[in-house]
């Protein structure tokens, strides 16, 4: 059931939609006091679209053969966001890079969850990354988006141990499943305002408690 005055979120998605299915699902079932008002793609076949199709939210995708530059696209994107007026956006599987046109006029703060523990391994192939530096442990962070590759201020983290033999499939698994409740935990984090959404150099990070359940 939703508070009385959930707050509105915005989310940008490419891929399946999981971590979109993990705020929806814990905003009806969880508690969580906010409510979808938009989901954004550049994939109109991909799952995050066909979920907020199911389940009523409404969605919009661009082409990006549509628009003759990033720029461009990225200014008609963040027109369309702003309309269904979202508090925050947060970018759950997005996986093309903004450009700074796009997070200028991007209309409230802007959240994305990555699979490391940042600063380490920004971009692409973290989990083969970690495993190839012999690191012990691995996980995911989310941050707030500007205009560096994966460069926001942390604001929470998950951590996972790297096993013996373990594959970048496998790692991925891992880390997945604690994507979930990170990224919940922390927008449950941010509305009662445990976490502020600035760039403070030196702001606390928070951990997500080994049983999911919390930040500390």
């Amino acid at each position: 059931m939703h508070a009385p005055n959930p707050w509105p979120v915005a989310v940008l998605a490419s891929g399946r939609g999981s971590n979109l299915q993990a705020l929806h699902q814990a905003s009806l079932h969880s508690g969580l006091p906010m409510r979808i008002t938009g989901v954004f793609s550049d994939q109109a076949d991909c799952g995050a679209m066909a979920y907020a199709r199911q389940q009523g939210i409404p969605h919009r995708a661009f082409a990006a053969k549509d628009y003759a530059s990033r720029q461009i696209f990225d200014r008609a994107l963040m027109q369309a966001v702003a309309a269904v007026k979202p508090a925050l956006i947060v970018c759950a599987g997005y996986m093309r890079i903004i450009s700074d046109t796009g997070i200028a006029l991007a209309p409230c703060p802007m959240i994305n969850i990555h699979p490391s523990l940042l600063p380490l391994y920004p971009g692409l192939h973290t989990h083969a990354r970690a495993i190839a530096d012999g690191r012990l442990e691995h996980g995911a962070s989310v941050h707030l988006v500007n205009n560096i590759l994966d460069g926001g201020r942390v604001l929470s983290q998950a951590k996972v141990p790297v096993l013996d033999g373990d594959s970048p499939e496998r790692l991925a698994e891992r880390v997945l499943r604690r994507e979930y409740p990170l990224l919940v935990e922390t927008v449950r984090s941010i509305i009662s305002g445990r976490i502020a959404l600035n760039n403070a150099p030196h702001a606390q990070v928070l951990y997500l408690h080994d049983d999911n359940s919390r930040l500390d």
